[in-house]
C-alpha cells in the first residue's frame, strides 16, 4: 500500500496532479482543496490511497489531510461506491462537514454531491454511522494534527482500516494502546502496528 508521496508537483489539472517521486511522475487524482495547496516546482507530501483499477479509473488518489484519506477509504469500502464518486463527496464538503451529516443524520448533505440520489445517501449515512467515530470533530485544517494524536498513531490507524477494522475500532485500539504505553508513540509505525494487532487478537 502506497501510502504517502513526497516529491516535487511537476504538474497541476483541474482534478489531479503530477509529483515526481524518485524520477518518476506519478498521477495522483486529488480534491479541488488538496490542489488548491499544491504549487507547481515546489515539494509537496501528500497521504494516498491506492485503489486497484476499475475500468478507467485512476489508480492513486491524494489528500493534504488525514481525515481526508481516512474518509476516502470508508468510503470506497462501500459496495457501489467507486473512488470517483468518494472523491467527489470529498470535493463538495469538508470532512467536519461530512462527520456533522453522520452526527446529524443528514441525508440531504450528501444528495448535494452529484450523482448521488436520496438512497444511495441513505446508505452512505447508515454505513459511515458504523464505520466512522462521529463523537468527535475532525481537526480544522491548518489546526495540528499532532496535537490531538502523534502522527504515528494516525498512520497505525489508517494500516488498522486497510486490514479491515472499522475506524471506532481501529482509534480504540491505538489510544488504549498509547495510554498503557506512552513511549511508543515516538517508536517506528512497524513496530505500533504489530503491538496494535496483538491487541486486537492479529490480522482479519
Amino acid at each position: 500500500m502506497i501510502s504517502s508521496i513526497r516529491g516535487e508537483v511537476l504538474h497541476i489539472g483541474t482534478d489531479h496532479a503530477v509529483v515526481e517521486v524518485s524520477g518518476f511522475g506519478l498521477h495522483v487524482s486529488a480534491t479541488p482543496r488538496t490542489l488548491a495547496g499544491l504549487r507547481h516546482g515546489t515539494e509537496a507530501k501528500l497521504h494516498t490511497s491506492f485503489v486497484p483499477r476499475q475500468d478507467d479509473a485512476p489508480l492513486l488518489f491524494g489528500f493534504s489531510e488525514m481525515a481526508e484519506r481516512v474518509i476516502f477509504t470508508t468510503l470506497v469500502s462501500i459496495s457501489g461506491i467507486g473512488p470517483r464518486m468518494a472523491l467527489a463527496v470529498l470535493a463538495v464538503h469538508t470532512p467536519n462537514e461530512v462527520h456533522q451529516a453522520i452526527a446529524e443524520s443528514d441525508t440531504e448533505a450528501f444528495t448535494r454531491v452529484p450523482g448521488i440520489g436520496k438512497k444511495t445517501a441513505q446508505r452512505i449515512l447508515l454505513e459511515l454511522a458504523g464505520k466512522l467515530v462521529i463523537d468527535q470533530p475532525t481537526p480544522a485544517p491548518g489546526a495540528s494534527d499532532a496535537a490531538a494524536q502523534p502522527e504515528v498513531a494516525l498512520q497505525v490507524r489508517e494500516a488498522l482500516i486497510s486490514l479491515g477494522w472499522t475506524e471506532r475500532d481501529a482509534r480504540a485500539a491505538v489510544e488504549k494502546l498509547l495510554a498503557a504505553e506512552p513511549e511508543l508513540a515516538h517508536a517506528d509505525v512497524s513496530t505500533v502496528l504489530r503491538q496494535a494487532l496483538r491487541s486486537l487478537g492479529g490480522p482479519r
